[in-house]
């Protein structure tokens, strides 16, 4: 290994450092780099107002909430163990096991919730949906042949989780509509022609982050049918689609409609419905995978626990069981126990298109338009200019306010006229204020051009 000796002697001995050129490739990556530096950004401008972070709104968090869905598992427990006080606190507090112990609850929740039926065993509980994501990535990788297509602008989560399973990324068109499936059937035929083999396209079916995009059931069922035909599976990243506007028919999600095709690996999370702080995900991955001189199969979620148990051996069980006793108190159904969240969301939705109407009129200049996600936690601005992170640092300390340039979900630093704002973490006041300021950068921006 090589390595750069500092000059100077430090405690009578010379500094050793790494070569940053032998080190893993994806630590030099945009895509790596992009978390770290939204989060950094928002701790060096505290005072600044965030239309950036995706979180879950805090006005409802309560500390005891935590105390009670875990008495409540404890409880449920109990029920199943026939009163073996030893069995539940071994469950909730030895090591666990690796494909997790909530995962018959989880397959409930789907069903109710969902209208996904799969077999509990199919279902690895993991550490938030990243792990997810890495443990299905990794393992679908084999070789430099293997490769991920993503609608662009993608999740920068997606997309990290490929650089660190070392799986190369082929970006396809994203339009109004969603994924755009011609471009799709061009880019895996071109792939395959050039010897790489396509083994998952990610996508997410509704409010997609970061653009807000939903796909409808026809572009769904085209979806599942073309990942038939040209032999490659769908990886179903579902976080925001239970918030929905109230009254609003939800559309089926890939995996119901997926059926005994098994196209479709689903990854899921309670950050958004469940807590965020319990960092609790999952994937269902009930695909049958066949070994060479082996006799029968084995499911994809037997895999993945493979690896999960050499990465973090288990998702915390208390954790795990906060996030149970959530389910087991309200039926299955987090769509039944997120009714005021879903209301605040779609309220700061209308709130926010509202605030940016007033501050930038259609017939005025600068000229500034935006979508209409019908739910999620986010609207994509168009603007005059070309935004980077500079000019982000420059609206955090001067004006302010904080947002995302888009260009962290396409990977290349490239700047682009488009950012970011999210409205789920904000109250209506200061989703004004914070629209109002944003207005004051872009004017002074335009003005400059």
């Amino acid at each position: 290994m090589n390595a750069e000796i500092s000059r100077g002697p430090v405690g009578g001995h010379e500094r050793f450092e790494l070569d940053a050129l032998e080190m893993h490739g994806s630590l030099a990556s945009p895509v790596i780099e992009s978390m770290n530096f939204l989060n950094e950004i928002s701790q060096r401008f505290p005072e600044a107002l965030s239309m950036a972070a995706g979180r879950p709104y805090e006005g409802f968090f309560d500390t005891e909430d935590v105390h009670r869905h875990l008495r409540v598992f404890e409880d449920h427990l109990r029920s199943v163990h026939g009163g073996d006080e030893a069995r539940v606190r071994r469950t909730i507090l030895q090591y666990g096991r690796t494909k997790g112990i909530i995962h018959d609850l989880i397959a409930e929740n789907l069903s109710v919730d969902e209208g996904i039926d799969v077999d509990p065993e199919s279902i690895v509980v993991t550490v938030g949906c990243q792990e997810a994501m890495f443990l299905t990535l990794r393992a679908l990788r084999r070789d430099d042949k293997d490769v991920l297509i993503a609608p662009m602008p993608c999740y920068v989560g997606a997309t990290g989780a490929a650089e660190l399973a070392d799986m190369r990324v082929l970006p396809v068109r994203e339009s109004a509509e969603g994924i755009d499936l011609d471009d799709l059937v061009r880019v895996v035929t071109e792939a395959r022609a050039a010897g790489l083999r396509p083994r998952a396209c990610y996508v997410v079916a509704d409010f997609a982050n970061p653009s807000g995009v939903t796909l409808g059931t026809q572009t769904r069922e085209a979806l599942i049918r073309l990942a038939e035909e040209h032999d490659f599976l769908l990886l179903e990243d579902n976080p925001y689609g239970l918030f929905h506007a109230p009254g609003s028919e939800p559309l089926p999600t890939l995996k119901s409609l997926d059926g005994d095709r098994r196209r479709v690996v689903h990854l899921g999370s309670y950050a958004k419905t469940g807590l965020p702080g319990a960092r609790i995900g999952f994937v269902v991955a009930d695909q049958r995978v066949g070994r060479a001189g082996a006799d029968g199969t084995v499911l994809l979620a037997d895999e993945l626990a493979k690896i999960k148990s050499m990465l973090t051996v288990n998702t915390s069980p208390v954790a795990q069981a906060v996030i149970g006793g959530k389910l087991v108190a309200n039926g299955c159904s987090l769509r039944a126990a997120n009714v005021r969240e879903t209301e605040l969301y779609q309220g700061n939705l209308r709130h926010v298109l509202a605030e940016l109407a007033r501050n930038f009129p259609q017939d005025a200049e600068p000229c500034v338009t935006w979508n209409t996600p019908g739910g999620g936690f986010f609207v994509v601005l168009t603007v005059p200019f070309a935004v980077d992170d500079a000019l982000l640092e420059d609206s955090a300390r001067r004006h302010k306010v904080l947002w995302t340039p888009m260009h962290h979900f396409y990977g290349d630093g490239k700047p682009r006229h488009q950012i970011r704002l999210s409205f789920s973490y904000l109250s209506p006041a200061e989703i004004t204020l914070g629209v109002e300021r944003l207005a004051a950068f872009v004017r002074e921006q335009s003005a400059a051009l």
